[in-house]
């Protein structure tokens, strides 16, 4: 099995996340993150859970501040991942990568339907509406961000470029060098808007929500998807390859979209339920239930190291790790244990963010937990507390729940390895001793 893995599989695993276009998304996604986590401090302001303190906000007139400096950081996610995306894709083939990113935006927002029904039936035209420059528009931003920057860096490399005399300033240079592949992308860009329009009453955007992004987040938001998530990702660490940055990069567009829809719905007023369309399975899904104290749900095993390892390597690994596990790190178990590679340690390694998954998709799916909003916060943030604030109590009770079974999972297995190691630990003591005699 080893040998199949690290000499058929790993390699082509490698070889997709090695693409540009996969590394591009996977880059480009993380700029909207400061944003995310700076807008859902104010999300969590205005969403408090003390109505009084709610109806004090509404009152003063600081609720609508503050929904509007929210509205500014998460309505814009998608434009910022068009950026992004474009940005490092365009980065990652040697050009220079601002000037297509500009380009991008501006497909992106052509792709946009531009005029909105009001409720007394007027069109009101001209308009960037933010509804898809949210999670309505990620996939399309991840697709336009991908094919502007191929495209872009296809003239560049042929040098199909208005060049410049030396010594005109770079900026104005590479102005000039955009002018060639950004008016093709451009023109292309409005012949697809005149079909779309002209042709099918829709936008660009809207016909790839409804094929393909839609599509893509009912499979993602499957227990089916859900759970291939889950697998994958300790899967891919215990041979060694990062699998949460893996699969994150992969998944992170199409996640946030589903919590971003689900923002959409409590701003409308609207229940946040599977039955009124909110999605299960989010960034939060992921980060808090399935990475929380690191990889492979370790903490039960750091527990077990921590308070009941007789064995040296095991206490002091344990020492050494409890801090870094509730800040949701642990590569010191990982590779000084070590856990990758651990046939002993395989099965629960990779088991439990499968069951963690599981227990938390009928949580959320029966109503015992709610459903996620918009709410980011740093990946480092201790478990229970995050829980307590993407959920509220009951999702903080979820998590400790979660932590308390993951050390029942791990105990059989750690008590295993670490009876091996005291017994290596006993034998080396031997030797020594008889060295010296």
């Amino acid at each position: 099995m080893q040998k199949l893995m690290n000499e058929k599989i790993i390699p082509k695993i490698m070889a997709f996340v090695n693409l540009k276009g996969i590394q591009a998304i996977k880059d480009g996604m993380v700029y909207s993150m400061p944003l995310l986590i700076v807008g859902s401090v104010f999300l969590i302001i205005t969403n408090f859970p003390i109505q009084a303190v709610v109806d004090i906000l509404e009152q003063t007139g600081i609720k609508a501040v503050l929904e509007q400096a929210n509205g500014a950081t998460f309505n814009i996610s998608a434009m910022i991942a068009v950026l992004g995306i474009s940005y490092n894709y365009i980065k990652l083939e040697g050009q220079e990568p601002l000037s297509g990113a500009i380009v991008a935006l501006g497909v992106f927002i052509m792709m946009t339907p531009a005029s909105i029904t009001t409720e007394s039936g007027d069109i009101v035209g001209g308009i960037i509406n933010k509804s898809w420059t949210a999670g309505q528009g990620m996939v399309g931003a991840i697709i336009v961000g991908l094919i502007v920057g191929f495209v872009y860096c296809w003239f560049l490399k042929r040098d199909i470029r208005i060049k410049m005399p030396a010594g005109v300033p770079e900026g104005v240079s590479n102005a000039f060098s955009a002018l060639i592949p950004g008016a093709v992308i451009v023109v292309g860009a409005t012949i697809v808007h005149g079909i779309c329009s002209m042709g099918f009453h829709t936008t660009a955007m809207e016909t790839i929500y409804n094929m393909i992004q839609t599509p893509l987040q009912g499979m993602t938001d499957s227990i089916g998807g859900a759970v291939l998530m889950s697998f994958l990702t300790p899967f891919l660490w215990f041979f060694g390859v990062h699998g949460s940055t893996i699969v994150g990069g992969i998944m992170t567009g199409i996640l946030q979209a589903n919590s971003l829809e689900n923002q959409a719905l409590l701003d409308k007023g609207i229940e946040l339920t599977v039955k009124n369309g909110g999605h299960i399975v989010t960034m939060q899904f992921f980060d808090q239930f399935i990475n929380v104290t690191g990889a492979g749900l370790t903490i039960g095993l750091v527990i077990y190291m921590f308070f009941m390892a007789k064995s040296k390597q095991m206490k002091t690994l344990g020492k050494l790790e409890m801090v870094p596990a509730l800040f949701n790190i642990n590569e010191p178990i990982l590779f000084g244990l070590p856990v990758v590679m651990n046939p002993m340690l395989a099965f629960p390694f990779i088991a439990m963010p499968v069951i963690s998954c599981i227990l938390q998709y009928i949580a959320l799916y029966t109503g015992l937990c709610p459903l996620y909003g918009a709410t980011q916060i740093p990946w480092t943030c201790p478990p229970i507390i995050s829980g307590f604030l993407i959920g509220g109590w009951r999702t903080a009770l979820l998590q400790l729940a979660i932590f308390i079974i993951s050390f029942f999972v791990y105990l059989p297995f750690a008590k295993r390895v670490d009876k091996l190691n005291l017994m290596k630990e006993a034998e080396a003591e031997k030797e020594t001793e008889d060295e010296d005699w």
